[in-house]
């Protein structure tokens, strides 16, 4: 008998740090004629951290350098990306200018913490690289003038995989990372992605935004609610990061849509809908069928939600979405937004719908 893997996951880098060392070790050819490796930069953290390079390559007036990215053991759909990062001269008093090369994006869409028409290579990234150019031209006695043109070849067709076309970023990957380090399984990048899709609709003039929990809720929500692809937010398990960001910068009219079962763990207090992270209370969703005329023992004695819904079925959906609603109206505190919540059935059929205006139907 196998016994089980007991070794923590591994971390891994971002996007962001990987073009930092490629960028350090190509300015530095560039600068010195030599190449130092493996190279050694600085996380926002303070964390000196070293990276083997998988090429490099010189000519007048660049240096190019490779960093294969290692997500550790986090599902990364970068991970194995060869982060490829060509330095040359720039315009004497010019700085640092930004390229986006083969599979890196580009902004199309305000709301994003980067201008419209910009490479898709996020600010603390930037900030990495501007500190490791920075301090080698501050110790060759030269102004840090440079062209970075930051490449991952074969990124349009991960980017395919991520929020990136919604949120406006076509053309490939955005270069990402906010402390170097990827943690597994880690919740704050899809949080993060979620805060980014309400600043672009925000920003895109929406009033009325959704989330749900799934690929069949989503797509129930938007043609019920007739919504554009840029205002359905990937809500996915983190209703509470989404109306707690949404709380702070709200829209007009919110709408959340799930399944019976994820929906009831919120209505009941969850925050975070995961099935490892939280659980549906039966004791609780008894008292509540009971109120409807349902048999408490028996919805008490289930071993599912979509059990308890079979046996009492669309009123016991609409209470449900009464309650998941009025939660996410405390979440959303003085924000003036109006709520829906509509409740999908895994054959992707709308099985119960709280509304703004307060009307309830199945």
């Amino acid at each position: 008998m196998n016994e089980p893997d007991t070794r923590p996951l591994r971390t891994g880098f971002t996007t962001g740090a990987c073009a930092t060392a490629a960028a350090a070790a190509a300015a530095g050819a560039l600068v010195t004629g030599e190449w130092v490796e493996p190279v050694e930069i600085t996380l926002p953290r303070g964390q000196r951290v070293f990276f083997d390079l998988a090429e490099r390559a010189a000519g007048p007036g660049w240096a190019r350098a490779v960093v294969i990215k290692d997500a550790g053991d986090d599902p990364d759909v970068t991970h194995g990306a060869h982060v490829t990062v060509t330095v040359r001269r720039g315009v004497p008093g010019g700085g640092l200018r930004y390229l986006a090369g083969e599979g890196v994006g580009r902004i199309t869409r305000p709301g994003l913490p980067l201008a419209v028409g910009e490479p898709a290579i996020n600010p603390v990234p930037r900030a990495m690289i501007a500190a490791a150019l920075g301090d080698l031209a501050r110790a060759r006695g030269i102004a840090a003038d440079f062209e970075v043109e930051i490449s991952i070849p074969g990124g349009e067709a991960l980017a395919a995989k991520t929020w990136n076309p919604r949120l406006g970023i076509l053309g490939g990957l955005s270069v990402l990372g906010t402390t170097g380090i990827v943690r597994p399984f880690s919740c704050a990048a899809w949080i993060a992605s979620i805060h980014r899709g309400i600043d672009v609709a925000r920003a895109a003039g929406l009033t009325h935004v959704a989330g749900a929990t799934g690929a069949t809720s989503e797509r129930v929500a938007q043609a019920h609610f007739g919504l554009p692809g840029h205002a359905m937010l990937d809500m996915g398990d983190f209703a509470g990061g989404m109306l707690k960001y949404l709380a702070r910068h709200p829209v007009a009219r919110v709408s959340i849509a799930g399944g019976f079962g994820k929906l009831t763990k919120f209505a009941q207090g969850a925050m975070d809908l995961h099935s490892a992270r939280s659980q549906v209370d039966f004791a609780r969703l008894a008292e509540l069928a009971a109120g409807l005329g349902g048999n408490r023992a028996e919805i008490a004695a289930c071993n599912t939600a979509s059990q308890a819904l079979g046996l009492l079925g669309a009123p016991l959906a609409c209470a449900v979405a009464d309650q998941a609603r009025a939660r996410a109206r405390a979440l959303l505190g003085p924000a003036s937004s109006a709520v829906d919540v509509l409740i999908v059935d895994r054959e992707g059929r709308a099985v119960a719908l709280a509304d703004a205006a307060g009307a309830r139907s199945p």
